[in-house]
C-alpha cells in the first residue's frame, strides 16, 4: 500500500482469524464472523503493571503505546487460531484491560493500530503480530520472511500489510509462583570474587556427566556434575552469556547459521526458551529459577550478560517484532527527522535510554531479574551506549542515575563493558560508583607483555589494581574486572597459537572479527607437533593464567581456558553453534595438568588476602621500618629505577606484596598474611633474578614456577641473595618464609 494508508483490514475487537495468511487478501487476513457481543470483551482492568498479570480466571493486560490509537490482545488456541480482544481503556498512553480466560500458559501477541508515518518516526502496523515487551516467556521461532517487515522490501516508507503471525513467536502468560525455600544470595564480597564467563549450551552440550536430555539447558547447567566442576575449580560466580530471549539475524539465517552468543534480544523479561529442557510455555521460567537456587545452594553467584543497548529489530529495514510497532520513537534513538535509526552499537539500532518508556523498560527488567529470578548482578554489553545523553557520553544521564539510586539495583554487582562503537565511546575507568568495569587496558597490556612486547610501566598499574584508572570517586581495586580472553576474541590457547584470525567458517570471507589480537603463535601457526613449540605454548598459558589470577582486582576467566580450549583460531565464533564453541570434556594429559595448575593458583588466591586487596597500594611502609606495602624490583633484587620503568626493553619484573595489609577485620584488627614475591619474565631468553634481602625477606619458598610442567611447592627454601633462574616467558611465585 502507499505511504500513509491505514491497515487494509481491521476485524474489530473480538474477531477470530485463521492462523495462516491467505494470498490475495488486502491484509493477508481471513476474518471469521464476530462472536456474540461481549463473549470475549475485555473489562477495564489495571494499568499499574505493564505486561500480562494472571489473576484468577483471567489476566490484566497493560501496554504502553504512546501515539497508538488502539491495541488488540491476540490469543492463540491449541491449533493456532487467533482471537483478538481490544483493550478498552487508555490512561497516560497505557492501554489496559482485564481479559477473561487468559490463563497461565496462554500464547498471545499484540497488534497495535496507529498512524503510518515513518518520516516522523511512526511505524504502527496492525498486520504485524508483536511480542509483548514485558512478556515473561516467549515460545516459537522467528522465520526469515518478508512478512515480518513493517515495510515492503527495499522501501521503508511503504507499509507492508501481510500478516506476520505465521513467521514470529508468541508471548506466553506466566504465573510467577515458585518455592524459593530458604534461598539467599551468596553475597560474595567484590574483593573475594572470581568470575567465570560461560555459555549455557556451550558448557554443557558435550559434558559426559550430564544426562543427554539435559545437555545444552538450564537444567544441565544446574546438574551436580556441572556444579561440582565449578566449585572444585575455585570460581565464585558465573557470568552467563545472554539468556534473555533472542533470535537470529536474517543474514545469519540466510547463510544457514544462527546467533549462538545471543546478543540479539527479543524479550528482556523472558529466559531464552532454547535453553529449556522442560518446554517453552512458561516452564523455562521455573527451570531458570531452579538453576539460580541450585547455584546459590552451591555458594555460587549468577551474573547475567544483558543487552539493553539494542534490540533484534535492526534498522529501518529490519523486522517489526515488538518495540518498533508499539512506540518506535519512544524506544529507539532516531535521526533524519525520525526515519533513520542512530546506530551506536553496530547492530542497526540503539535503545534510547533518555526516553522515559525505554528507561522504564530497562529498570523494570533489571528489578524483575533481581527480585523474581534472584540473580546476583549484571554485565552490561556496550554499556557506554546506555550512558549517553542526547549527544555525548554523560555518566549522570537518566539511566545511570536511576540505577545508582535504586534501592534494589545498587545492591547487586554491576559490571560495564565500558565502550561502544560511536565517537568517544571508549570509557574505561570513567564509570561511577557502584560500577565495576571490564578493564580492556588490562587485557591489552598483559597480552602484549606475554607476547614479548617489553616495557613494564603500564604493566605495573595493571597488576596492582589500575589505580590510575579507578583510584578516584571512592572506588576500590575491585572496580577493575581483569580479563585476558572472553567470548569475543581468541581463547587463551589460541592466543599463544595463532598470529591471525581464521574465521572463514563464519561465511564472511574472514572479514569479521578484530585484527588487533595482540597474539603470538609461539613459532608456528595453529596445530604443530614440534615439542619445543608445544612446551613454550603451555608455559605461556600458565604464565598468563598466573598473571590474571594473582593481579589485584577481580579476575574473569573464560570457560575452557583452564582446560586449553581451542576454537581453531576463530576469534569471532558468534555463529558457531557446534564443536567450535562447545567445551570438549575429553582431556589430554597436558590439559589435565593445566586444569590442576589453574585450581592450584585459584586456591592460593582464595587462601591469601594479599592477593585480594580491598584498598589500593600507596607504596609506603606497612609497618615502621618495614617494607612498603608494594615494591617493584629488577633482576638485581633492587627497586626499579625510573629509567628501567621507562625502558621499552625492560622485560623482567618483580612484584613484592607485603602481608601487612591496610584492611581491617570485623573487630578493627589489622589483617596480616604472608608476604609474596611474583617474578614475571616476558622475553625469549633465560634470566637470573636475585632474591632481595631485608626488609623484604631472608628466605623464600617457591609456590609456582610456570616453567615446571607438573610442579608444586618446592621442598626447600632459597636464601636472600640467591639467584632464581627464569625460563623464557615464565612466572615464578615465592612466599616469604622468614622476614
Amino acid at each position: 500500500m502507499a505511504t500513509g494508508m491505514r491497515p487494509g483490514a481491521d476485524p474489530g475487537p473480538t474477531a477470530r482469524v485463521s492462523p495462516e495468511p491467505t494470498a490475495g487478501t488486502a491484509a493477508g487476513l481471513v476474518t471469521a464472523p464476530l462472536p456474540p457481543p461481549g463473549a470475549t470483551a475485555a473489562l477495564p482492568g489495571r494499568r499499574d503493571a505493564l505486561g500480562v498479570t494472571v489473576d484468577g480466571d483471567g489476566a490484566h493486560v497493560a501496554v504502553r503505546a504512546a501515539g497508538a490509537e488502539a491495541v488488540d490482545v491476540c490469543v492463540f488456541d491449541e491449533v493456532g487460531a487467533e482471537s483478538r480482544i481490544r483493550l478498552p481503556e487508555q490512561t497516560f498512553h497505557v492501554f489496559h484491560g482485564f481479559v477473561p480466560g487468559l490463563s497461565a500458559g496462554t500464547r498471545y501477541g499484540l497488534r497495535v493500530h496507529g498512524p503510518w508515518d515513518p518520516a516522523r518516526g511512526q511505524r504502527f502496523n496492525a498486520a504485524k503480530l508483536l511480542v509483548d515487551p514485558y512478556a515473561k516467556a516467549i515460545t516459537g521461532s522467528f522465520t526469515d520472511h518478508p512478512a515480518t517487515g513493517g515495510s515492503v522490501p527495499g522501501d521503508d516508507l511503504v507499509r507492508d500489510d501481510t500478516d506476520s503471525a505465521p513467521f514470529v513467536g508468541r508471548s506466553v502468560a506466566v504465573l510467577d509462583r515458585f518455592d524459593w525455600g530458604t534461598d539467599a544470595p551468596p553475597a560474595t564480597p567484590w574483593g573475594d570474587s572470581v568470575l567465570y564467563e560461560l555459555h549455557v549450551k556451550g558448557f554443557t552440550a558435550r559434558h559426559p556427566g550430564i544426562p543427554p536430555q539435559l545437555r545444552g539447558t538450564y537444567a544441565g547447567l544446574a546438574h551436580p556434575a556441572a556444579l561440582d566442576y565449578l566449585r572444585q575449580l575455585g570460581i565464585t560466580a558465573v557470568e552467563l552469556l545472554p539468556i534473555h530471549q533472542f533470535v537470529s539475524e536474517q543474514g545469519l539465517l540466510r547463510r544457514g547459521t544462527t546467533n549462538y552468543w545471543g546478543y540479539n534480544t527479543l524479550g528482556y523479561f523472558a529466559p531464552h526458551a532454547g535453553y529449556s529442557a522442560s518446554g517453552s510455555l512458561g516452564s523455562q521460567v521455573t527451570e531458570f529459577k531452579q538453576l539460580v537456587r541450585a547455584f546459590h545452594d552451591a555458594g555460587l553467584e549468577v551474573i547475567l550478560d544483558v543487552v539493553y543497548n539494542h534490540t533484534a529489530e535492526g534498522n529501518e529495514n529490519g523486522p517489526t517484532l515488538s518495540w518498533r510497532g508499539i512506540d518506535n520513537s519512544g524506544y529507539y534513538r532516531l535521526t533524519g527527522g525520525g526515519r533513520r535509526y542512530a546506530d551506536l552499537t553496530g547492530t542497526g539500532n540503539t535503545v534510547d535510554t533518555t526516553s522515559p518508556v525505554a528507561l522504564q523498560l530497562v529498570t523494570d527488567s533489571l528489578r524483575y531479574w533481581v527480585q523474581e529470578m534472584h540473580v546476583d548482578g549484571f554485565r552490561f554489553d556496550l554499556a557506554t551506549a546506555l550512558a549517553r545523553g542526547h549527544d555525548d557520553v554523560d555518566m549522570r544521564n537518566a539511566l545511570m542515575c536511576a540505577i545508582g539510586q535504586d534501592p534494589v539495583l545498587r545492591q547487586v554487582k554491576l559490571i560495564a563493558e565500558p565502550w561502544d562503537v560511536a565517537p568517544g565511546g571508549y570509557q574505561v575507568g570513567r564509570f561511577p560508583p557502584p560500577w565495576s568495569e571490564w578493564n580492556g587496558k588490562y587485557r591489552d597490556r598483559v597480552r602484549d607483555f606475554w607476547r614479548g612486547h617489553g616495557g613494564v610501566g603500564e604493566l605495573g598499574w595493571r597488576l596492582s589494581g589500575s589505580a590510575d584508572l579507578y583510584g578516584h570517586d571512592g572506588r576500590r581495586p575491585y572496580a577493575s574486572v581483569n580479563f585476558v580472553t572472553v567470548h569475543d576474541g581468541f581463547t587463551m590457547l589460541d592466543l599463544v597459537s595463532y598470529d591471525a584470525k581464521h574465521n572463514l567458517a563464519n561465511g564472511e570471507d574472514n572479514r569479521d572479527g578484530t585484527d588487533d589480537n595482540r597474539s603470538w603463535n609461539s613459532g608456528a601457526e595453529g596445530g604443530t607437533r614440534d615439542p619445543e613449540i608445544g612446551r613454550l605454548r603451555r608455559r605461556r598459558l600458565r604464565s598468563i593464567l598466573t598473571t590474571l589470577l594473582l593481579s589485584t582486582g577481580v579476575p574473569l576467566l573464560l570457560a575452557g581456558d583452564e582446560r586449553g580450549r581451542t576454537q581453531g583460531g576463530n576469534n569471532n565464533a558468534y555463529c558457531q553453534d557446534n564443536e567450535v564453541s562447545w567445551l570438549d570434556w575429553e582431556l589430554q594429559p597436558w590439559q589435565d595438568d593445566l586444569l590442576a595448575f589453574t585450581r592450584r593458583v585459584l586456591a592460593i588466591r582464595a587462601g591469601h588476602p594479599s592477593w585480594r586487596q580491598r584498598h589500593f597500594f600507596d607504596g609506603k611502609p606497612a609497618t615502621e621500618g618495614g617494607a612498603a606495602d608494594l615494591a617493584w624490583l629488577g633482576p638485581d633484587g633492587t627497586e626499579l629505577t625510573a629509567a628501567q620503568w621507562r625502558d621499552p626493553a625492560t622485560a623482567t619484573l618483580g612484584m613484592f606484596v607485603n602481608g601487612q595489609l591496610r584492611a581491617r577485620g570485623a573487630t578493627g584488627q589489622r589483617l596480616s598474611d604472608s608476604s609474596f614475591l611474583l617474578l614475571l619474565h616476558g622475553a625469549d631468553s633465560h634470566r637470573g633474578f636475585v632474591l632481595p634481602g631485608p626488609p623484604y625477606g631472608r628466605t623464600y619458598r617457591r609456590l609456582v614456577d610456570t616453567a615446571d610442567e607438573h610442579g608444586g611447592d618446592a621442598p626447600w627454601t632459597d636464601p636472600a641473595g640467591a639467584t632464581v633462574m627464569l625460563a623464557p616467558f615464565s612466572a615464578v611465585l615465592l612466599r616469604v618464609e622468614e622476614v
